[in-house]
Formats: structure tokens, sequence, C-alpha cells
């Protein structure tokens, strides 16, 4: 096969059946009617002789070939689509522009739900898409363009531009009434009675694993999840405790049924900022959505 052979438009049906697991979603997505959907669909699947997506569960998965080539599909989608429109203003109120933005669990719970209100108001058209990615590949897909932010606490990504969004700490979560918040401690010994408790704590988070592991506390470790966003109900039904940014604890505790305390953990102060790429730096949507955050989160 040869790349004279495909269709542009097929490789934008690709990359929406691939992104939305629905070949009715995705002709929804491009204006299409599901019947001429599944016609390119099947002229690509005989054009790239694999049958890149089955059906399962109300939907489809991609095949392991869609698989390897879902990355660089969207990539030159991306690439191409910025060299199209790298002259033009960007209009907010009419663009149909897709941001692709990097952001964990716990960065989804503090920041969509405000950035959603103001796109409505601002870029009705605007859709988001929030992926996490390995922190190894943020930078790289920055500049690819398969991604056009990042948010979080990201030490480790080098060579990109970023703003600095808010100052936060780490502290420890429990349920309102547990026994260690009852009791009035000096920091230090705040620090050392640590020990009294058990701990859930957050796979991918690794910092939060970290501090108890500085702290010898690894053995008090009952429970790791995968997510943030379960940890309310498992700290209010139990006598867990557990190590999570301030701002996002202190939202739970505004709630009701949790206690807050404020040990001075190793490690505890941080910066959440923005990054994106240099190479889409001077892109005039990159820089409104910038100005969009900044104006919503920076302090």
């Amino acid at each position: 096969m040869h790349i004279k052979d495909i269709d542009l438009n097929l490789l934008r049906l690709f990359d929406a059946v691939y992104r939305t697991r629905s070949v009715s979603r995705a002709a929804e997505l491009l204006d299409l009617t599901q019947p001429a959907a599944s016609q390119a669909l099947t002229r690509l699947r005989l054009l790239i002789k694999d049958p890149l997506f089955v059906r399962a569960g109300g939907g489809v998965e991609p095949t392991p070939k869609a698989d390897r080539l879902a990355d660089a599909v969207r990539s030159a989608l991306g690439l191409l689509e910025e060299a199209l429109n790298e002259s033009a203003l960007f209009d907010p109120q009419a663009s149909r522009k897709v941001f692709r933005i990097h952001m964990s669990d716990i960065g989804e719970g503090r920041f969509l739900p405000d950035l959603v209100v103001a796109l409505r108001r601002e870029a009705p058209g605007v859709r988001l898409e929030t992926l996490p990615v390995p922190r190894g590949e943020i930078a790289q897909r920055l500049d690819s363009g398969r991604i056009d932010f990042a948010f979080g606490f990201l030490p480790t990504v080098k060579d990109t531009q970023r703003v600095q969004l808010i100052k936060d700490r780490y502290v420890v979560l429990l349920r309102a009434g547990h026994p260690f918040a009852r009791r009035r401690r000096s920091a230090q010994a705040l620090l050392e009675d640590l020990r009294q408790l058990e701990f859930v704590a957050v796979r991918t988070h690794s910092d939060t694993l970290r501090i108890l592991e500085m702290l010898q506390l690894h053995d008090r470790l009952r429970l790791t999840t995968e997510h943030f966003m379960v940890l309310p109900s498992i700290v209010r039904g139990t006598d867990l405790a557990v190590v999570m940014p301030r701002n996002i604890a202190r939202t739970f505790a505004a709630d009701g049924g949790y206690a807050l305390i404020e040990p001075p953990l190793p490690l505890r102060d941080f910066t959440v900022a923005l990054h994106w790429s240099r190479r889409f730096e001077a892109d005039p949507g990159n820089q409104w959505m910038r100005g969009l955050i900044e104006s919503l989160f920076k302090e």
C-alpha cells in the first residue's frame, strides 16, 4: 500500500473511531451518516489489510495494528491542521478546535469544572480532551502536537514553556471524628505520631508514596488505588488516612465529614504549572487558551 492510496478523510474517520471507540459517535463528530462512516471504514480496512476495530461491549475495540497506527495518525492530522491554520486568527466564538490536555484524575477534578464553564461562555464550539500521559513522554508529545498542554506538578518535564498557576502542599486527610484528629500536638509530635495511622495511597501519584517512604511509613500502607477521586468515600468510611494536595483536601472537607491535618511532611510544598511546547507558542489558539487558563487559575 502507498500513501497516495489513502484519502485524508479516511484517516480522520480512523482517528475519531479510535478516540470514541464507536463508529456511530465518530460519524456524529464528523457530520457523517452511520452508513457512510461504515462504508468508509470498510474502504480503509481493505487498504490497510486489517480489521482495525472489532465489536466489543456496545462499541468497538482497536486491533494491535490500529493501536500502532493511532499515535502516528493523530500526530499527522494535528500537524497538518496546525500548518493550515498557522496564519489564521483565532476566533473563540467561531472555533471548533479540539484542545488535548494532559491531566491526572485529581487535576481534572481541580481544573475542569471551571474551565468547561468558561469555554461554554467564551468558546462554545471548542472541545477538550483530557488524557494521562507518562511523564517521560509529555515533552515529546507537546512538541509533536499530540497534546496541546500539560497541567500538574511536573518537575521532571524539561524543555517546555511553562507558567506557574498555584502553590500547594501535601496534607493528611482523615474522616471527621477520627481519634487521631482530636488531640492537639506540636508540629513535630504530629509528624512523629503519623505512625499511629494506616494509609491509603494512589499508585499513579508517586510523590505521595515517596513521602510515606521517606517517613518510613510504607509498612503502614493498607490500600493502594489507581485514582485520587475514589478516596473521599474510602476515607470517610474507614480509619485510613491519605496524603493529598491541600487544595483538593479542602474541597472535600468543605462538604463536611472530613478532618484535615498539616504535619511538616518532607517534600510537602509543590507548584502546579501549565506546560506547552515552544513550537506552538505563537499559535493564536494556543495563546488564547493559555490566557484563559491563566485568568482562571493563576494565583
